[in-house]
C-alpha cells in the first residue's frame, strides 16, 4: 500500500514538473514579442509539444506492458527520484490550468475571461488528431475560394484551324466592306450650287460621284460658270463674251467650296463627310453632306446602258444656297464682313466642333453676328 501511494505522489510530482516546464518554455519563448502573429506561433509550438510529450508517455506505458521494469519513454519528464509504477491502472490527474500570459494584444477577448494562451480553433486543432495541418489549410481555403457567378468564362484555346477560319472569315468580311465602299464611292449625285459674291447668284447644279474630290466638283463649276458667262468679281459691267473668258482663266484653286458656314478644303472626298456623318453647325441636326452611306438597291433587270436622268439622282431636291462657290480673292477681301466672317475651314477633331458649337444662334440655326 505504501509502494502505491509513493508510486502516485511521484507521478503527480513529473507531472507538475512537465506542466511547469511548459510554462516556463511559453514565458521565456514569448517575452519580447512585439507581435500577436509571432506570439500565437510560439504559443502552438509549446502545446503541441506538449501533446506529443503525452503521448509518447501514454505509448510507454502500453509498451511497458505489466513490468514494473520498464523504462520510460523519452517524453517523461521526472524529477530524479523515480520509482516503480504499480501494476493498477493509472489515475487521471487534473491539468493545472495554465497561467495568462502577461502579454496583452488588442483583439484578444479580455472582456469575456477566456483563457489567452489558447483560441478555440487552435485548441480544437491540438485536441483533434484526425486532420493534419495540411488537410486543414487545404479545408480553410476550399471555404474562403468560391467561384465568381458574375465572371466571364474563360477563352477557349484556337486550334491551328479555328485561327485559320477566323483569319478567312475576317478577309471575307474585309472584302465584301471593300465591295460595299467601292459601290457606294461609284454611285452619282446631283449637287445644286451658287455663285456667291455678296450675292447668290443661281448656277444650277453638277452631276458627280461620292468618291470624287472636292477639287474635281469647283473644276466643273467653273466649267459651268464659263458656259453661262455669268459675272465674276469684277462686277456686272462686263459683257457676258468677257465673263467667260474670265471664268476660262481662273485656277481651281483660286475656287473655294463653301458648305454652310465651312470651307471644305480641296483635297477631301465627298465619301468622306458622308461615311463620317459629319454635321452642319448651321442647322441644328442637319448633315454636312445629307446623302445614303449605302450603295444603291439592285434593279432587277440590270442593263449596262441604263443612265438615270438629273431628277432621278439623289441630291436634285437639295437647296442651292447652302452649298456656295466663292472666288478665293473676293474672300481674302471681304472675310471681315458678314457672312463670310464666320466661315471657318473644316478641321476634323473635337477641337473645331467646340469652335463651331460655341458660335451663338438662333432658335432656327441662324448665327448672331455682333
Amino acid at each position: 500500500m505504501a509502494s502505491e501511494n509513493d508510486d502516485q505522489a511521484s507521478a503527480s510530482r513529473s507531472f507538475t514538473g512537465q506542466g511547469v516546464s511548459a510554462e516556463d518554455m511559453l514565458k521565456s519563448q514569448t517575452v519580447g514579442l512585439v507581435h500577436l502573429s509571432d506570439f500565437r506561433k510560439r504559443r502552438a509550438e509549446v502545446l503541441e509539444q506538449k501533446e506529443r510529450e503525452a503521448h509518447d508517455k501514454s505509448l510507454g506505458i502500453i509498451t511497458s506492458g505489466n513490468s514494473r521494469s520498464a523504462t520510460p519513454s523519452t517524453g517523461d519528464v521526472t524529477d530524479g527520484s523515480s520509482t516503480p509504477r504499480s501494476d493498477g491502472p493509472p489515475k487521471k490527474k487534473k491539468k493545472k490550468p495554465l497561467a495568462k500570459s502577461k502579454l496583452s494584444f488588442g483583439d484578444d477577448n479580455e472582456d469575456t475571461g477566456e483563457d489567452s494562451v489558447a483560441t478555440p480553433r487552435e485548441s480544437s486543432i491540438s485536441r483533434s488528431g484526425s486532420k493534419t495541418p495540411g488537410e486543414e489549410s487545404t479545408a480553410s481555403s476550399s471555404r474562403r475560394m468560391k467561384a465568381n457567378p458574375n465572371a466571364p468564362p474563360p477563352p477557349k484555346a484556337l486550334t491551328k484551324a479555328a485561327v485559320e477560319a477566323e483569319a478567312q472569315a475576317r478577309d471575307t468580311l474585309r472584302k465584301e466592306f471593300l465591295a460595299m465602299q467601292e459601290a457606294v464611292k461609284n454611285t452619282e449625285i446631283l449637287v445644286p450650287f451658287v455663285f456667291f459674291d455678296g450675292t447668290s447668284i443661281p448656277a444650277g447644279s453638277v452631276k458627280v460621284k461620292k468618291g470624287d474630290p472636292v477639287w474635281l466638283f469647283l473644276d466643273r463649276c467653273r466649267k459651268v460658270g464659263a458656259e453661262l458667262g455669268v459675272r465674276g468679281a469684277s462686277g456686272a459691267a462686263k459683257a457676258k463674251r468677257d465673263n467667260r473668258r474670265e471664268w476660262a482663266r481662273v485656277s481651281v484653286d483660286d475656287l473655294m467650296l463653301v458648305k454652310g458656314d465651312i470651307i471644305v478644303p480641296h483635297h477631301y472626298e465627298f465619301y468622306y463627310f458622308i461615311a463620317n456623318r459629319v454635321p452642319s453647325y448651321s442647322r441644328a441636326g442637319g448633315l454636312l453632306f445629307d446623302y445614303s452611306d449605302q450603295p444603291p438597291p439592285a434593279r432587277a433587270s440590270e442593263d449596262p446602258l441604263y443612265r438615270p436622268n438629273d431628277e432621278q439622282l439623289e441630291g436634285a431636291d437639295k437647296e442651292a444656297a447652302e452649298t456656295k462657290v466663292v472666288d478665293r480673292r473676293w474672300y481674302e477681301k471681304n472675310k471681315h464682313i458678314y457672312p463670310a466672317s464666320l466661315w471657318n475651314e473644316f478641321e476634323p477633331g473635337k477641337e473645331f466642333e467646340e469652335k463651331m458649337t460655341s458660335t451663338r444662334r438662333d432658335a432656327q440655326g441662324n448665327t448672331f453676328f455682333f
